[in-house]
């Protein structure tokens, strides 16, 4: 793995950290794509030029139709399987590596290398002006100085290459489904349907960290069905800077027609309905405060991750295709040889988390984190997470369309985004500050 020059003591303390110089920053959309990646392929060929990803949707396509497959012709060129894995190893994790040795029947079909990431036009604009403007604070936990693109596309740490990630552009509200299902070792599995609307603050045309009153994003999430959990509804605030102020939380109890605080909301506490194999922190990948960890960012590398996922995303797929015994069924979905960060985030000394440490792989292309491998407080492999996505053409954004959390020694899993045959992501969705408040909580409780 190529490591980085990473400027030694770095010590966060109460001023902040600088941003790039101007000379630095003239490398975006010169060799880097405006985002901070490689724009050229890699010397083997088998990483094409990023060639500004997908920039209008496919033929035929409507908004509010589950997007169509770009590269449906595609053809898989290698199938990796726990007989030849290890032929592999050096662009695979070891969280792979451990589904692998675990799973007879996981594989993954690796498919062209197709750079579709791509973002609208003002995220590019804005994002090279952060590199010279923004900075961290609060140790890391805190971003200043930046507004409605990523923050730090060439980033100088692991603090910064999360925040990317935190930051990324999402649209400035949208409406989704985000079932989920937990299925037991046997592939036995209830589906959760839950609903959820979100408002990025940031993201809003105009306005700075300064104009966001320190949120970052609104989340509203209601629970449909089953009957059992249906009408349980939970509201954030999620804040930029979580030293400063830490996240707001609340919950309405239909069963007790009450709105209350929920301060449990955030670190390595149950996800919703999760069967314990999420933690909120897990949500997209990662989110929240960062200071329970010291983040490392190690490098670059060249790995296999999944990428252009359409075929799981598809209306085509039925959830019982996808959820099967172990994992979700590997002949729908696609892996392809990218270019990502890795950063490795260390538990603190006195801080505690279930977690001892993780390793985070974010795409070059689009500072999504597509894979993390979680390790115990022993040091032993645990849980391996990926996020399938894919190119969100009217947008555009490349984000995740689910994503799967397993359990390496329970043999469980838990699948989330499955709206296969659900309205499609409403980014088109119009809302305000006020839908969001703990007094509109309680009108809007289901029961």
């Amino acid at each position: 793995m190529k490591s980085l020059a990473l400027i030694a003591g770095l010590a966060f303390g109460s001023s902040a950290f600088a941003a790039v110089s101007a000379d630095q920053a003239k490398r975006l959309g010169n060799e880097l794509t405006p985002v901070g990646a490689e724009k050229a392929g890699n010397a083997a060929g088998t990483i094409p030029a990023w060639t500004g990803g997908i920039t209008t949707p496919p033929q035929g396509y409507k908004v509010g139709e589950h997007h169509r497959d770009p590269f449906a012709a595609d053809r898989s060129s290698l199938s990796i399987t726990p007989q030849n894995y290890k032929q592999h190893a050096d662009k695979l994790t070891e969280g792979q590596k451990a589904m692998f040795a675990k799973y007879p029947t996981f594989k993954m079909n690796v498919y062209p290398t197709r750079r579709s990431a791509s973002f609208p036009k003002r995220t590019y604009e804005y994002t090279i002006k952060n590199a010279t403007t923004a900075k961290l604070e609060a140790n890391g936990d805190g971003v200043t100085d930046a507004a409605e693109g990523l923050p730090f596309p060439i980033p100088q740490n692991g603090y910064e290459a999360i925040w990317n990630h935190k930051l990324k552009y999402k649209g400035v509200a949208a409406a989704r489904w985000a079932n989920q299902a937990a299925p037991t070792a046997s592939g036995q599995y209830n589906l959760v349907r839950i609903r959820e609307e979100l408002l990025g603050l940031y993201y809003k045309p105009g306005n700075t960290i300064k104009d966001t009153n320190n949120i970052l994003v609104y989340f509203y999430q209601v629970v449909e069905s089953p009957a059992r959990l249906a009408g349980q509804v939970l509201l954030v605030h999620e804040s930029l800077n979580q030293i400063k102020q830490p996240r707001q939380a609340w919950i309405y109890n239909p069963g007790q027609r009450r709105v209350r605080r929920a301060p449990n909301v955030a670190y390595d506490n149950p996800g919703t309905a999760s069967d314990g194999l999420r933690t909120n922190d897990m949500t997209d990948m990662f989110n929240g405060a960062m200071d329970r960890f010291d983040w490392e960012l190690v490098g670059k590398k060249e790995m296999y991750v999944p990428y252009n996922s359409y075929k799981a995303h598809s209306d085509q797929t039925k959830v019982e295709d996808l959820l099967k015994p172990g994992h979700i069924n590997p002949d729908l979905l696609r892996y392809e040889l990218h270019r990502v960060w890795v950063v490795e985030a260390k538990l603190k000394k006195g801080k505690r988390h279930i977690n001892s440490r993780r390793t985070f792989y974010l795409d070059e292309d689009s500072w999504q984190i597509l894979v993390i491998d979680h390790y115990d407080g022993q040091g032993r492999m645990w849980r391996y997470s990926e996020a399938p996505s894919i190119n969100f053409y009217e947008v555009p954004v490349f984000w995740s369309t689910m994503e799967n959390h397993h359990d390496l020694q329970s043999g469980r899993y838990i699948a989330t985004g499955l709206d296969n045959q659900e309205p499609m992501y409403d980014f088109s969705f119009q809302t305000n500050p006020e839908n969001f408040s703990p007094q509109a909580l309680r009108k809007r409780g289901v029961r």
